[in-house]
């Protein structure tokens, strides 16, 4: 029986896309073919308790490509008996492959997202990509923008083995009826408001200020009094809360702080459209790798608004399940939610066939599978 350890920075109970995206992943494997090996955080082991298959934490929160990692890593490579191996991302911990091939892992595989494409564009950090590029048997990539960049930075055998690996979206979750009712109910939004969602962290690269600068526009512009409802929390939070009083439309904002991961599915039942102008920022070093709320949203049967950054335009088909607009274009983010928050039958319609997308390409059992021929 073949086994895998997954090495990984990024895991739950730690929130966000790569955290998600990796358990994901490990769990469509057999349970009883995966060992995790993550660092600690706050609320671990409750986390820990509930999964069906090993996990052995770090003892920081941090975990690099030094001696005492490489030790432990090893540790369990020989006794879980694991062949193979898969690092949540290949950048820094993918410089292990060599020890941990010396150990028995018979192949391994580096998920790349978005911040590889920033190593690929500095000197330094490039080489260092370079050799796990020729170390690890195959490194993924989630959408052409970052092969691209990517393959610059590798050697041609290395960018040669490269392989397209994106998250998926389970759409018995995230689907219309997930419970939007209850969470207008919580939040005393009426059934009949217009409501645009956008759930993500609040940082600089999601967007949400041009949505809140966007917005008295929209207001303006459409009937209904619509309401923007920012899912999520983050250390942009305080800045997007004062943008909001001063722009005069705090009281057509509404901050919902974090939300369970059960609640997601809700959240974005309880809205009538989803935006998320997400840009690129400080030279391309920070930068949107897919943007699986997108997908999320487009299950839910939403018409999806996307910023041009990075792997975000993979995650729409443009003019057909939404629209991809430049991330810092107020002008042009205004305009897309006018059209569609005046439009209720063709904001169905292209949630409608982003349903149907999502059904098609991006469930998780597509990805499950794709991975598990990257493993073989």
């Amino acid at each position: 029986m073949t086994k895998v350890l997954i090495v990984t920075n990024d895991y739950p109970p730690r929130r966000g896309g790569i955290q998600s995206f990796v358990h994901a992943l490990a769990l469509r494997l057999p349970p009883d073919e995966v060992v995790v090996y993550a660092p600690a955080w706050a609320g671990a082991v409750e986390f820990d308790a509930a999964q069906p298959f090993p996990v052995v934490r770090h003892p920081g929160s941090l975990m690099l490509p030094v001696r005492s990692v490489a030790t432990r890593a090893c540790s369990l490579v020989a006794e879980h008996g694991c062949d193979q191996v898969l690092f949540g991302a290949a950048a820094p911990l993918g410089l292990l492959a060599p020890r941990l091939r010396a150990a028995g892992a018979r192949r391994i595989v580096g998920l790349t997202h978005g911040h590889e494409a920033g190593w690929a564009a500095v000197p330094g950090a490039r080489t260092l990509l370079r050799r796990i590029g020729d170390d690890v048997d195959t490194l993924t990539y989630l959408a052409e923008y970052f092969r691209v960049r990517l393959a610059r930075a590798l050697s041609a055998d290395g960018a040669r083995r490269m392989v397209r690996l994106a998250p998926g979206v389970d759409p018995a979750e995230f689907r219309r009826g997930a419970g939007g009712a209850r969470i207008r109910g919580q939040f005393g939004i009426a059934p009949e408001r217009p409501v645009v969602v956008c759930v993500s962290r609040m940082v600089p690269r999601k967007g949400q200020d041009t949505l809140i600068r966007a917005w008295p526009a929209v207001r303006a512009r459409t009937p209904g009094d619509p309401l923007l409802l920012l899912v999520g929390d983050g250390p942009y939070r305080p800045r997007l809360e004062a943008q909001a009083r001063r722009a005069g439309v705090a009281d057509a904002v509404l901050f919902t702080g974090p939300v369970s991961r059960a609640d997601l599915p809700a959240c974005y039942d309880a809205a009538t459209v989803f935006a998320m102008p997400c840009r690129t920022r400080r030279g391309g070093l920070d930068v949107e790798g897919l943007g699986i709320v997108y997908l999320e949203a487009a299950a839910t049967g939403l018409p999806v608004i996307a910023g041009d950054s990075g792997g975000a335009p993979d995650a729409v088909l443009d003019g057909e399940t939404g629209y991809v607009v430049p991330g810092r274009d107020v002008s042009a983010v205004a305009d897309r939610l006018v059209e569609l928050l005046a439009d209720p039958a063709g904001a169905l319609a292209m949630g409608e066939k982003g349903r149907a997308w999502i059904d098609r390409e991006w469930t998780w059992d597509r990805v499950a599978e794709k991975l598990t021929a990257l493993l073989a």
